[in-house]
């Protein structure tokens, strides 16, 4: 039977053999390190689990919430950016609440995309951002991670060659696979760019508060006048280790927060209300939380670039996001990054994600998600350095071959 037309337009799961593999050595009860999935463990701070307890059960908590978000959430995401970022926002024309970043994007590409309208996206990147505008009946083109003088090249070259032109481009950064990192000249000239060719920029700002090097990432919005072309989006996920409450915001120009709200108010009615009123307390409360966090994830890094170096392995240390990305073991680039993730399972025990899950341009490499402590940490880096001294024909599965299907 014939695929759904927008199913068709999606690819197979690109994880699919790496999480066989894992669920098969976790039934054959194998002790496995998840590195693969950016998936937090770090608790929600306390202040904002209590006030979670304090709301639930309050009178008309359980009813439907705001599709685009309590005042007081809105209120304070405004106020987190003229606080972290000296942005002014409204509050009620500039801001909308989403159910984390990725459905945000999601649904801006509902709101803004017509069939066949092209949309220029990062490769490698997070999936959603080629994805979200696939499902919507657009075309993709990609261009260059890095935020370098290449980019802008092949910008101008996209724009000449785009039939139609290109409505939108997506900046990530610090970004998910790569941990780059954009400067504010960058953004600056990324503004102008978009400014002359008539085009929008949404920016993708999930790991703004992960950074490691001293000085916070920027956001495009601080660029003067960028307003007129940008819409940003954060998440709570990573900044508050609230993964799971699926909290995130979409921020910038007006028409375009008035076409995703629009959209919203049909799919759905907002987040639970005391999940809402959690998210305005962390936004509002004590920020100390968000820094111990930072560095727990710093040690981490640390300790995963020398443990991994000394087990062979040099992975560049990331300035900022929970990943690293890393190019494959010399040995193992010929076999490309799917089936290196798959033997990673298989004969250490270890899961990371193969680097063209997020584009082809992200063949030869792998992102390492800093989502265990630094002792499982340790952990992976002995498990690895057996697999890379080994060698894979002579090293045993950590699942027994009668025990995997």
């Amino acid at each position: 039977m014939e695929e759904f037309y927008r199913i068709r337009r999606l690819p197979p799961y690109v994880f699919e053999q790496v999480n066989r593999a894992k669920a098969a050595a976790r039934n054959a009860g194998a002790d496995i390190i998840d590195l693969g999935m950016g998936n937090p463990d770090l608790p929600t701070p306390p202040h904002v689990i209590e006030k979670l307890k304090e709301t639930l059960g309050k009178p008309r908590t359980d009813r439907y919430s705001a599709s685009k978000g309590i005042t007081g959430l809105r209120r304070a995401q405004a106020a987190y950016y003229e606080r972290r970022f000296g942005v002014k926002l409204n509050p009620e024309t500039q801001v909308v609440a989403t159910l984390g970043s990725k459905e945000g994007f999601a649904n801006v590409a509902q709101a803004i995309t017509s069939p066949g309208d092209v949309v220029l996206v990062p490769n490698p990147s997070y999936p959603i951002h080629a994805f979200g505008f696939l499902m919507a009946g657009g075309v993709v083109r990609s261009v260059p991670a890095e935020p370098t003088p290449e980019l802008f090249s092949a910008l101008e070259k996209a724009i000449v060659h785009s039939i139609p032109k290109p409505i939108a481009m997506i900046a990530c950064y610090p970004s998910n696979p790569t941990a780059y990192v954009a400067s504010l000249d960058f953004y600056k000239d990324l503004v102008a760019f978009a400014k002359k060719h008539e085009i929008f920029i949404l920016s993708d700002l999930a790991y703004a508060e992960l950074y490691f090097e001293g000085v916070p990432p920027p956001s495009v919005l601080q660029v003067p006048g960028a307003i007129d072309v940008t819409v940003e989006f954060t998440s709570m996920s990573k900044t508050f280790s609230m993964a799971g409450w699926r909290m995130g915001f979409a921020v910038g120009n007006e028409r375009i927060i008035a076409a995703l709200t629009r959209v919203k108010s049909y799919l759905d009615y907002g987040a639970f209300t005391p999940v809402q009123v959690a998210a305005t307390a962390a936004l509002n409360g004590p920020q100390d939380c968000i820094k111990e966090m930072r560095d727990t994830y710093r040690k981490r890094r640390d300790v995963l670039v020398e443990t991994f170096g000394r087990a062979g392995w040099d992975i560049p240390p990331p300035a900022a996001s929970m990943f690293a990305w890393a190019p494959l073991p010399e040995k193992f680039r010929e076999v490309g990054s799917m089936q290196f993730a798959t033997l990673m399972v298989e004969k250490s025990g270890v899961v990371v994600s193969p680097g063209v899950a997020f584009g082809e341009h992200g063949e030869g490499y792998v992102r390492i998600a800093m989502v265990e402590n630094e002792q499982r940490i340790r952990q992976a880096a002995r498990n690895i350095r057996r697999f890379l001294e080994t060698g894979v024909e002579s090293l045993h599965n950590v699942v027994p071959l009668a025990n995997r299907r």
